[in-house]
This record gives structure tokens, sequence and C-alpha cells, in this order.
């Protein structure tokens, strides 16, 4: 028996772009002492990336695959990573060979590094109501005359669009170089996708420019409603604030939900005129009659994917409001100057309202991978014994 180990040292979250490395053990675990120890041998071992795509059938109508037959699907001895994956593998990297013909004595183990650019022109880490975007690692192993073993290290791809490309290329030399400051201009060089990113998510998300909105009724105006930006990152607090005091109508009650809206393109919809998947993501409530302002925070979580669109699904996001107000003027409590007592005021038993309903949309951007690692639900490692 053979014991492999594979290990996301950074964590089990990269940005598309960024460069996923994996350390591999393969590790004989009979003790040499043991009488029935012997040598392991396996025929060779490689790995690569995937990403599987699963669609809701009463959702989403994908077009006939038609009836291709792959001569080698049914082969023990090739390597087809997203075998026995549900759905259909839309992007894959070009396998890398780990090793050929290894040998273990008992009790001795080997480790091998892999590492591949997460590639930049697939979609996103997702599951939706009807679409679902899977990434996995695919260790492939073998003995000889067996059939091949498969050891999968699922785990989270941010997407961010609009990246600019390095400045340099990381393939060619500079020049004119100076050789005493080899160090500072290969760095220079070498920036990685990773900081350029963050420098961009810093900057885009950074910016303040307060939004103001009247928000009105049919019968006149409810409140002004401020919100300093529209653009956020993952794990940001999304803050607004109310003013009730320039209202002419009495609000009784709001409610703001964060929530996404997951649309499967038109020419993929099951039914015309599908209806849009909403997902609520967190919700602030507060009774607000006689106040003269609020406010509200609501944490965008670190485990949800950003906005992005492909050919067969968009998602956006937004802020859903909801007001309930009084259809008649409605007079706060009167406390005299000189009143020694404590008076109890008791609201109206029965209030005629009206409620109505406003979405703002807001934008969603990736966040430090490091960050999104400590909420995944992937542990960047995996086992198996072969």
């Amino acid at each position: 028996m053979i014991e492999v180990v594979a290990s996301m040292a950074r964590g089990p979250v990269f940005l598309a772009g960024e460069l996923l490395e994996c350390l591999i053990t393969f590790t004989n675990p009979m003790s040499h002492l043991s009488t029935s120890a012997s040598s392991e041998m396996l025929a060779w071992a490689s790995a690569q990336i995937h990403c599987q795509f699963h669609a809701s059938e009463n959702r989403v109508a994908l077009p006939a695959q038609g009836n291709k037959q792959d001569v080698q699907a049914d082969s023990d001895t090739v390597l087809i990573p997203s075998r026995g994956e549900r759905g259909q593998c839309v992007l894959d990297t070009p396998p890398k060979i780990l090793f050929c013909d290894l040998r273990l004595d008992p009790g001795e183990s080997k480790t091998y590094s892999y590492s591949e650019l997460v590639p930049v022109d697939g979609p996103p880490s997702f599951r939706g109501q009807a679409v679902k975007y899977v990434y996995k690692l695919t260790i492939g192993c073998q003995r000889v005359n067996s059939p091949i073993k498969l050891l999968r290290v699922p785990f989270r791809v941010l997407v961010l669009q609009g990246l600019p490309e390095p400045p340099f290329p990381h393939d060619e030399e500079v020049s004119p170089s100076n050789p005493f400051l080899e160090e500072e201009e290969a760095s220079r060089r070498d920036a990685t996708v990773l900081e350029r990113a963050l420098d961009m998510l810093m900057v885009t998300t950074s910016r303040r420019c307060p939004h103001m909105f009247n928000i009105t009724n049919t019968r006149g105006k409810v409140a002004k409603f401020c919100i300093f930006k529209t653009v956020y990152r993952l794990g940001e607090d999304i803050v607004g604030t109310f003013n009730f005091s320039e209202g002419d109508i009495p609000c009784l009650q709001y409610s703001v939900s964060l929530q996404s809206e997951e649309e499967i393109q038109q020419q993929y919809q099951r039914r015309p005129g599908q209806a849009v998947s909403v997902t609520g993501h967190g919700r602030h409530l507060e009774s607000c009659l006689h106040t003269a302002s609020s406010h509200f925070s609501l944490p965008i979580p670190l485990n949800v994917t950003p906005g992005f669109s492909t050919d067969i699904v968009t998602l956006r996001w937004r802020l859903h409001f909801e007001f309930v107000t009084a259809r008649e003027p409605m007079e706060p409590p009167t406390v005299l100057q000189n009143q020694s007592e404590v008076t109890v005021w008791a609201g109206a038993e029965h209030v005629d309202v009206d409620t109505f309903s406003w979405n703002l949309p807001v934008k969603v951007l990736p966040t430090n991978p490091a960050l999104a690692s400590y909420v995944s639900q992937f542990t960047g490692t995996n086992s198996i014994n072969i």
C-alpha cells in the first residue's frame, strides 16, 4: 500500500491567473522492521486542474452534445480527470508528469511539487440554484497492470475582471540590466498577479462618492437615502443612512436585504420568460415611526461569489428595500415641559398602510484569497491509499 497526500500550503482559494502550488507526498507506511515489509512501485503519476459544470435540467436547456465517443474513455490506463464526475468538463490544463517508475522502500516517502497558473479564461467557483462551477486538482496514479487511481483536491477560484497585464514578460530579460540590481529588477518583473489584483481592488473599492436618493411613493416623499459607495469587496460592510425628517409620509418600518440574482441567458432558458433566481444573504429590519434618522450595516459574506457573467449565466448583486408607510399623518406623542410623572405612549391598534419596494444594484468584487480561505468549505488537503 502507498499513501498519497496532497496539500495546498497557501490555502484552498486562488485568484484566476495566480500560481497554484501543491505538495504531493507518496509514502510507503510499512515499517522496515516488519517481517512482511516490501518495496512498493508506482508506474507514474500526473496532475492537472479542471473545472466541472453542472446545470439543473429544470432551469437550463443545454444544446445536445451529440453521440461522440471517446475511444479512450473506457480505458483504465488513460488519465481522464473528470471520470466519474457529474456534469461537463468546461476547462482543463495540460497534465504534468510528476514522476515515472517510483520505488519506495518501507518507511520511505517522497514529495513532489506541482505548480500551475489558474486559467484566466474560466468562470469563478459558483454554486447557484441553476448552475454550478466546481474546480478540482486531480492527481492520477497507477501501478503496473492496475487501473488508474484518482485523488481530487477541490479548491475555490475568484475571478477579477479587468486585471491589467503584467508590465514585464516573465520569460524575458529586460535590457539593459544592471548586475548589481539583479534582485531588485527580478522582484519588479515578478510582481505577482495577486499583488496587482489586490492593488486594483483597493483602489477600486476605496473610492467614496456619496449617492443620494429621494425615496417616494404615490403619496409623496418618504425619506432621503444616502450610500457612500456602490462597489465593494467580499467581507466588507455595506452601510447606508436614512433621513426621515425630510419626508412627508410617515414610515412605520423598513427592511434592507442583500440579494444575488442568478439569471440564465435567454437562449438557454428552459421556459420563455423564466424568472430570475434570487438568493438572500442578509437582512436588516427596523421600526422607524417618529424616527428622524436611521442607518443599517450589512456585511457581505466571504463565502459568496462576486458578480460575473458567462455564456450561460449572469450573477448580479443588489440591495432590496421594502417600506411600510402610513396613509394618514400620525402625530408624535406630546410631553409637557413641567410634567413630573412618567407617561406611557401606546401605538395605534389599527393603521392603514401602504407597502412598496425598491432595488439598488451594487457591485461585489473578490477579496484577498488568504482572507477567503478562513471561511472556505475546502481544506486544500486530501489523501488516498493505493
